[in-house]
């Protein structure tokens, strides 16, 4: 049976001889009516403090999965993105690696493009040195003919 604080403060006591004093009776029932009513009072903002206290856990709890789910993500997404970085790096190797061997292949062309013509320019000194020195033979020839007349 739940008690109130209005049934303490007007409580009815059936009387007897020798009873008790039915102020002093009727003083500590109010006192105690003051008490309870102050306890009740207390009990009921204990309860609308738990109830917002509980509010709040339930919003820090949401929050928190709120946070862990986007912590998640983020290492979800932090992962995706070294994996992209590292495709691209090795792409990036493999195109200057190809890029390598492409100017490795030129320049080995243009070297043996230049050691051919290196090559017809020794030979045509060649033959000129020996077409001049057949013609300076010619010249010297026609001299020393022309010097025995």
């Amino acid at each position: 049976m739940d008690l109130t604080p209005l049934d303490v403060r007007y409580q009815e006591f059936p009387t007897a001889l020798r009873g008790y004093q039915k102020e002093a009776v009727r003083a500590y029932l109010a006192r105690v009516a003051e008490v309870m009513e102050g306890l009740i009072q207390e009990n009921e903002a204990l309860k609308a403090r738990l109830g917002g206290l509980e509010e709040e856990v339930a919003r820090l709890k949401e929050a928190e999965g709120e946070l862990k789910r986007a912590v998640v993500a983020a290492e979800r997404i932090a992962r995706e993105l070294k994996a992209q970085a590292e495709r691209e790096a090795e792409l990036i190797r493999k195109e200057a690696l190809a890029a390598k061997e492409q100017v490795l292949r030129e320049a080995a062309e243009e070297l043996r493009r230049l050691r051919g013509e290196i090559e017809r320019a020794k030979q045509e000194k060649a033959l000129f040195l020996s077409q001049f020195q057949a013609l300076l033979q010619g010249y010297l020839d026609s001299l020393e003919r022309l010097a025995k007349e």
